[in-house]
C-alpha cells in the first residue's frame, strides 16, 4: 500500500488559532471513551469526530495538523440541563434583551467546559413566555449550543414554590390547551418542570413526549406514587433531586423514591438533576444519590444570573435575589435561589464529595444529560459520527481550552 503523503504538522493547542476547520488528529492524550479513560487519538473533520482508519486506508491521506495535548484529558463537553442565566444575565428577567443576554451567557460558558445547554426559564408571566421563548436564538457564534428551553414552571405547586412567585403559578385545567397559551408556543421547549400531583389530565404528560419534550418533575409535593404514575405516562426527568420536593420519608419516600422504585416501565431510566455546587446539596445527599442510582444522575448548575458576579443584589425571575458568602438568597431572606458555581466545579465537587472515577464524575455532565435528552448520538460523546464538541482537561479537571464543532472557542492562555 502506498503511504500517505499529505504533509502534517505539529502543533500544541495553545499555537493552534481559534476557528481552525483542518482535519485535525489530537496526539498524546487520553481520551473518555466507552466508559473509559484510554490513549487514542482523536480525529475531527468538518465538526464531526471520525474513524482514523478510512482516512488512512482508504483516502490515504493523513491529517493536515497533528495538536499534542501533553497528556491531557480529552472528554465531550459538558451539557447543562438547567440554567437560569449569569454574568449579569437572567433568561426570565430580561425580556428586552434576550437574544444579546444568551449570547453573552453562551459565550461566558464555553470558558467552564459547557458546549451545549438550556437556558431555563423559572415561573413567570405567560406575557413573558410569549415574549421571551420566540426570542432565543437557535445557535451562537463561538458560543455554547442551545438543545432548547427549560421552562422550570408555572406549573408547580406553590408550597415548593422556592424562588417562583406565586402570584404565576398556574394549574394545568384545559389540558395542552392551557400549556399552549401559557407558553405561546411548544416549538422552543425542551425541558418542562411540573409537580406531577397537580395534573390531572393523565394525557397531558404523553402528548408532551409526543411533541419531543422532556417532562421533568419538581418544585412538588408528590408522593412516590404520584411520581411513579408520571413516570408511566413519560416523564423521564427529576428536577433538582432533593430540592424544592417533600423531603425523603421511610413510609413515603416522594419523588426521592423513584430513584429506587420497582414501578418503572421496563427498559426506561429515570434521570436526574442534581445540584453539587457545595451548598444547594450536602455531600452525603450527593453519596446517597450516587449509590442508589448512578446511571440516571445528571449534574446541573441551576446557575443564576450572579454566575461570574461578585456579591451583592441582582434579579431571578421576577424577584429580588442577593449573593452573600458564595451563596444565592432570595434577597432579605435565608431561602437559597440558585447557584453560582459553573460546570467545571460542579463536577470537580462531585468528584471530591463521592470519590467516584473521574470518567463517571465527566460522565454524569456529559453523556447522562445527552441520553436524559435523548441526544446521546450527537452529545455526550467522542463516539465516531458525534458532533466534535469536546473540552481539553488536565488531571485537576480544569478546563484548558473548548471547542465546539471541531473549532477552538475557548484556551485557557488565551484569557
Amino acid at each position: 500500500m502506498t503511504p500517505p503523503t499529505a504533509t502534517t504538522t505539529t502543533t500544541t493547542i495553545s499555537d493552534l488559532p481559534c476557528g481552525c476547520a483542518e482535519l485535525l488528529q489530537f496526539i498524546n492524550c487520553r481520551l473518555i471513551r466507552d466508559h473509559q479513560l484510554i490513549k487514542d487519538d482523536l480525529w475531527v473533520r468538518n465538526g464531526k469526530i471520525i474513524n482514523p482508519e478510512p482516512v488512512f486506508f482508504d483516502e490515504r491521506s493523513k491529517a493536515h495538523r497533528q495538536v499534542d495535548c501533553h497528556g491531557a484529558i480529552i472528554a465531550p463537553g459538558y451539557i447543562d440541563l438547567q440554567i437560569n442565566g449569569g454574568y449579569g444575565v437572567d433568561f426570565s428577567y430580561d425580556k428586552d434583551t434576550t437574544e444579546e443576554g444568551v449570547r453573552l451567557v453562551a459565550t461566558g460558558l464555553v470558558k467552564t467546559g459547557v458546549t451545549s445547554f438550556c437556558p431555563t426559564l423559572v415561573t413567570s408571566p405567560n406575557a413573558n413566555y410569549h415574549t421571551i421563548l420566540p426570542r432565543i436564538p437557535k445557535s451562537i457564534p463561538n458560543g455554547a449550543g442551545i438543545l432548547g428551553v427549560h421552562v422550570e414552571g408555572p406549573f408547580i405547586n406553590p408550597q415548593k414554590k422556592g424562588a417562583h412567585p406565586e402570584d404565576c403559578i398556574q394549574t394545568i385545567d384545559k389540558g395542552l390547551e392551557t400549556l399552549v397559551a401559557t407558553y405561546g408556543s411548544l416549538e422552543r421547549i425542551k425541558i418542562i418542570t411540573l409537580a406531577p400531583e397537580k395534573v390531572s389530565d393523565p394525557c397531558v404528560i404523553a402528548e408532551l413526549v409526543k411533541r419531543g419534550i422532556t417532562v421533568s418533575l419538581g418544585h412538588s409535593m408528590a408522593s412516590l406514587s404520584d411520581g411513579e404514575r408520571a413516570v408511566q405516562q413519560g416523564a423521564t426527568l427529576i428536577t433538582h433531586l432533593f430540592n424544592a420536593m417533600l423531603p425523603f420519608h421511610h413510609r413515603d419516600p416522594g419523588l426521592v423514591g423513584l430513584l429506587a422504585s420497582d414501578a418503572i416501565p421496563k427498559g426506561q431510566t429515570v434521570y436526574f438533576g442534581i445540584i453539587a455546587d457545595g451548598v444547594h446539596t450536602h455531600p452525603a445527599a450527593l453519596r446517597i444519590a450516587y449509590r442508589t442510582h448512578p446511571q440516571g444522575l445528571c449534574l446541573v448548575t441551576d446557575a443564576i444570573s450572579a454566575l461570574g458576579l461578585e456579591d451583592g443584589l441582582h434579579h431571578i425571575g421576577q424577584l429580588p435575589m442577593e449573593v452573600r458568602r458564595g451563596k444565592a438568597f432570595i434577597a432579605g431572606t435565608e431561602t437559597l435561589c440558585g447557584s453560582i458555581a459553573p460546570m467545571d466545579e460542579c463536577v470537580r465537587i462531585f468528584r471530591k464529595a463521592t470519590n467516584c472515577s473521574t470518567v463517571y464524575a465527566i460522565e454524569a455532565a456529559t453523556l447522562h444529560p445527552a441520553k436524559s435528552l435523548k441526544m446521546e448520538q450527537q452529545k455526550g460523546t467522542l463516539n465516531f459520527g458525534s458532533d466534535a464538541d469536546f473540552i481539553v482537561l488536565d488531571d485537576d479537571l480544569h478546563v484548558l481550552s473548548t471547542w465546539i464543532a471541531g473549532e477552538c472557542v475557548h484556551r485557557q492562555d488565551a484569557q
